[in-house]
């Protein structure tokens, strides 16, 4: 037992010491006053979004960039999407809708959908985003500084979360904890090696010719963490990519409620692990059930260490990730639960085949 401890206060330093490295360096967007004029498409994967994508079409007419696309894919939506969406697009001419077409074998459905929208796409850039986000002005201009500073073939962005319920609460914010906790995010774009990779698929923003000639979607086709796998790729190649937080440019409402939050995270979460079952059974040994185990354990000593490392950390990574601190500090051992609950959920998704999205079956690979 007394190894165990050691072990988790161990794993604790290491990521406390990683969350430092995040908070101190801010890898987050900079905000840019230079007005871009290349032509940008702005893409959009959209299945049965009705009750968001009007949202995201509004910002995007709002926002302050002028030289622009926007190409929605209605992936055999069965609501209203096509309708809403074509009815918007009525004398938009920056606007259109497309119907997509039927998803091939061996294809995940939102894999397809993005590398159909780039076959369409006529701009220098490329920005994917999802139809439940919506963008503020300054993004584009941002988006395109940063890539020509770093000649980069691809930034991805960590959108802000938008949380309007207690279940969002409980979950969503694991997704920057996690994150912020275990990669120092600048390594992304500092270091060659593809081990430091993160992307958010909510936004990906790629040069277009270089899109054009590796067709990066294509290359993993049937991964269901489709933007990390991307951004290994992009570095194996030896491209110049890289990842950071939204500063407020672009939000996202990721799940409406506890339920589809579960369902959304455990589709993908062991995925996100290498679907290395005994690495994410480990990963959960040290960092939920370990504190646990150390509580139960009362020592004086051995408490105020943890917990003032996870305190320090829970108000780095909220700050970082534009979230409310003191709510992340008061329901952080209600998060670590349903991050084990959701972890437990994925594992047998895995296991017995059954994880689906949308009404379709994802087939791990």
């Amino acid at each position: 037992m007394t190894i165990f401890i050691y072990a988790v206060l161990i794993f604790l330093v290491i990521r406390f010491s990683v969350t430092v490295f995040n908070f101190l360096s801010n890898p987050k967007l900079p905000g840019v006053i230079k007005h871009y004029h290349q032509k940008a498409s702005i893409l959009i994967p959209a299945r049965n979004e009705a009750d968001n994508i009007l949202d995201l079409l509004i910002s995007i007419r709002n926002q302050d960039y002028t030289n622009y696309e926007v190409i929605v894919l209605d992936d055999n939506s069965s609501d209203e999407t096509f309708a809403l969406v074509e009815a918007f697009c009525v004398q938009k001419p920056n606007f259109r809708i497309v119907k997509g077409q039927e998803l091939p074998p061996n294809w995940l459905g939102k894999n397809f959908a993005c590398h159909q929208l780039a076959e369409l796409a006529t701009g220098n850039y490329l920005l994917f985003i999802d139809a439940d986000e919506t963008i503020n002005r300054g993004l584009i201009n941002s988006l395109i500084a940063r890539m020509e500073t770093g000649n980069l073939a691809l930034l991805s962005v960590f959108t802000n979360q938008v949380m309007l319920s207690i279940g969002e609460r409980l979950t969503v914010p694991l997704m920057h904890f996690i994150l912020l906790n275990l990669l120092p995010l600048r390594l992304v774009k500092l270091s060659k090696n593809p081990a430091f990779a993160a992307a958010s698929g909510q936004c990906m923003f790629f040069n277009a010719h270089n899109y054009s000639e590796n067709q990066w979607h294509e290359k993993v086709k049937g991964q269901v963490v489709e933007d990390v796998e991307i951004m290994k790729r992009v570095k194996l190649e030896k491209f110049n990519a890289e990842a950071l937080l939204a500063n407020g440019l672009i939000y996202c409402r990721m799940y409406k409620g506890l339920n589809e939050s579960i369902a959304g995270f455990s589709k993908n979460l062991l995925a996100g692990f290498g679907n290395n079952i005994l690495i994410l059974l480990f990963y959960q040994l040290l960092v939920t059930i370990g504190p646990v185990i150390l509580i139960l354990n009362f020592n004086v000593t051995l408490l105020v260490l943890p917990l003032t490392l996870i305190i320090l950390s829970r108000i780095m990574i909220s700050y970082l990730s534009g979230q409310n601190v003191l709510v992340n500090l008061i329901l952080h051992p209600f998060q670590m639960l349903f991050f084990l609950i959701i972890s437990l959920i994925s594992i047998k998704k895995h296991i017995f085949k059954t994880g689906t999205w949308k009404g379709r079956t994802i087939k791990t690979i």
